[in-house]
């Protein structure tokens, strides 16, 4: 019977960094049984955040191939979606019909792209993307050709690098954003300030408060009078607050959906992605663990003892890496599984500077600024909740975020259970 004892049978859907570091951990600690990994995407897995920075922007695009150690000794399925999990009989199954029976499963298929939330929204043929993987940045990359107008919708991490990366080739540039500075919800109004300040610095038409009500595209009469723009192609947006924009292309950076839609019927409910304990373990409705699978990653949401147990979703390159080795720990130990407690950090460059943070700057109520130096391009805040300190920030200052760091994995390890 399936689910008794070690597992012999490992299958790991994500061909992700997550589930990367989760395959190089169980060999690690020395599982030797079967170890199949599942990818939708033809790619092996790879490194994220350089699509939106070097490989837009590189002469020849940026290497983003993650290495795989010798002797992982696993089977890849890739450009195989999986489509199905029935987690009484332990089957994972494939698009193509392929049935694969586990006894410990890891999912680790990330997040897909916000899209379709404006009306008449066109596709990329059109001129208007997403970028999530490799394949939308290769895409995005052929369209940053010089002479265009980039239209960036969203002005949080993802949208100012593109931004930047938009510049640093030459194209005139706009930014649109719904709140009142980029990235308010994300680090506060002090520091989206701060951000504006560098966005306007480089040239970028910085528009706040308003979004795209519709996209435009080219007419028949226009494709006439206008060559370059054949029918259909995008030649611009009106704003909610009714001016216009002329761009040839877009990005649509609204966020993310965590893709656990082939979780449907399994009894999971994964439309934020799949729940789980402080091991990783995946939870049905009622608070059980669902036998023998594990969750990791942006399909996840993992307590976070900085939120007192509450599970935010992140989507931070740090949280792959460290939820992919403590799922895998879990598959083998179980109950005597460490207790996931590791402090969230991520990072953003736009316009040559270092944007980085340790723990859960959006949970804070209150924003302390240390240091705030335009014209070093320097700055340094920390955020509290309820006076306690939840998070920090530094940009051009890096060496300071580690006693912060120190602070926030004294408290998290206290929280543990």
């Amino acid at each position: 019977m399936r689910g008794t004892g070690r597992p012999r049978d490992i299958v790991i859907v994500g061909a992700s960094l997550a589930g990367l570091r989760a395959a190089e951990t169980l060999r690690a600690e020395g599982y030797t049984g079967t170890l199949t990994i599942v990818g939708a995407e033809q790619h092996a897995p790879y490194d994220r955040p350089p699509l939106s920075k070097q490989f837009l922007t590189d002469s020849t695009p940026a290497d983003t191939a993650l290495p795989v150690p010798d002797g992982l000794g696993a089977s890849w399925l890739l450009g195989r979606s999986a489509v199905g999990l029935d987690p009484d009989s332990r089957i994972v199954t494939l698009a193509d019909g392929t049935r694969l029976p586990y006894d410990g499963l890891l999912i680790a298929t990330g997040a897909a792209a916000r899209s379709g939330v404006i009306p008449g929204e066109p596709g990329s043929d059109q001129g208007v993307f997403t970028l999530r993987g490799r394949d939308d940045a290769t895409a995005l990359r052929a369209a940053l050709t010089p002479g265009r107008r980039l239209l960036v919708v969203g002005a949080g991490f993802l949208g100012g690098e593109v931004a930047a990366a938009g510049r640093a080739l030459g194209l005139d540039v706009a930014l649109v954003e719904a709140g009142s500075v980029p990235l308010e919800r994300a680090v506060g109004t002090e520091v989206g300030a701060f951000m504006g300040m560098l966005h306007r610095e480089a040239g970028i038409d910085l528009r706040t408060g308003t979004t795209v009500a519709e996209f435009r595209t080219a007419t028949a009469s226009a494709a006439v009078t206008e060559p370059g723009s054949p029918v259909g192609a995008l030649t611009g947006a009106r704003l909610s607050d009714g001016r216009t924009l002329a761009a040839d292309v877009a990005l649509l950076a609204l966020g993310a959906v965590p893709a656990t839609g082939w979780l449907a019927g399994s009894g999971i409910e994964a439309a934020g992605g799949v729940p789980t304990d402080a091991r990783l373990r995946a939870l049905f409705p009622d608070g059980s663990v669902v036998p023998g699978v594990v969750a990791a990653g942006d399909a996840a949401r993992v307590p976070q003892p900085l939120a007192s147990g509450a599970a935010p979703a992140l989507g931070h390159w740090s949280g792959a890496v460290e939820q992919g080795a403590a799922a895998a720990r879990t598959l083998l130990l179980g109950e005597t599984a460490p207790v996931f407690a590791e402090v969230p950090s991520f990072w953003s460059d736009v316009h040559g500077v270092r944007l980085r943070s340790v723990g859960l700057p959006a949970l804070g109520d209150t924003v302390k600024v240390h240091e705030c130096d335009r014209e070093a391009r320097r700055l340094e805040a920390s955020y509290h909740l309820d006076g306690r300190l939840v998070g920090a920030l530094t940009i051009g200052r890096t060496s300071r975020l580690a006693a912060y760091r120190r602070a926030l994995a004294e408290y998290a390890a206290s929280q543990r259970p």
